[in-house]
């Protein structure tokens, strides 16, 4: 799953960056409101986390302007613990959730999964597809109960596919959706990847719908 953060301070951005990161997600990120609103409203992203108080162009501003120009995507905005009218005006501006600073990175990180599980339909934070497993807090990945392990790159494309489940999705969409804005792209190693996971779970989960992309499903008769 791709995300963007939107934070001017260089290092809360960088530790909510890493903390994402390491959570197996893409991360893009920006400083100022202005270099926020070009890539949330250019760029296909599944999450937003953006902080209010952003030099150049705020962050209402840029969330209104999202939502006006037809960004769908759930944003998590960053408030001050004691602005309440902050998250008023978050909330009417078209967010999705709040988190009051300072904040313990794990409630970041829980409240994102909480977005991300909205938006797929799906209540907790394991997704299952006939035999295959995925448990987004834990990052992990089981066929039958047996651990598989996947590279970031696998888990990311499977994590993704779980989240469209039963919906085609095409190479493109998966390149934009597994890789970050900088990473150089390459449509031809979303096979790879398919016909790596595909080998790993050992199950036909994932099917090939020549011209248009993949589709994850259970196989047949599970």
């Amino acid at each position: 799953m791709r995300l963007l953060v939107v934070e001017d301070d260089p290092d809360l951005n960088r530790q909510i960056f890493t903390a994402l990161t390491d959570a197996g997600y893409v991360v893009d990120r920006a400083f100022d409101g202005e270099e926020g609103y070009y890539l949330g409203d250019s760029e296909p992203y599944d999450a937003v986390v953006l902080d209010i108080g952003l030099p150049k162009m705020d962050g209402i501003s840029v969330l209104e302007q999202w939502r006006r120009s037809g960004r769908t995507m759930p944003v998590l905005i960053l408030t001050a613990r004691d602005r309440w009218s902050d998250k008023v005006q978050g909330f009417d501006a078209g967010a999705d959730d709040y988190v009051a600073k300072p904040f313990h990175m794990e409630e970041v990180l829980a409240r994102l999964r909480a977005l991300l599980r909205r938006v797929a339909g799906q209540a907790t934070n394991e997704f299952n597809c006939g035999p295959v497993r995925l448990d987004a807090r834990a990052g992990r990945v089981t066929v039958d109960g047996n651990p598989v392990k996947l590279t970031s790159h696998e888990y990311r494309l499977l994590a993704y596919l779980m989240h469209q489940q039963g919906k085609v999705v095409s190479r493109t969409e998966l390149v934009e959706h597994i890789y970050d804005q900088d990473f150089d792209r390459d449509s031809n190693t979303i096979e790879v990847f398919i016909g790596r996971l595909r080998k790993k779970l050992g199950v036909d989960v994932i099917q090939t719908v020549r011209g248009l992309g993949y589709i994850l499903q259970p196989p047949q008769g599970a």
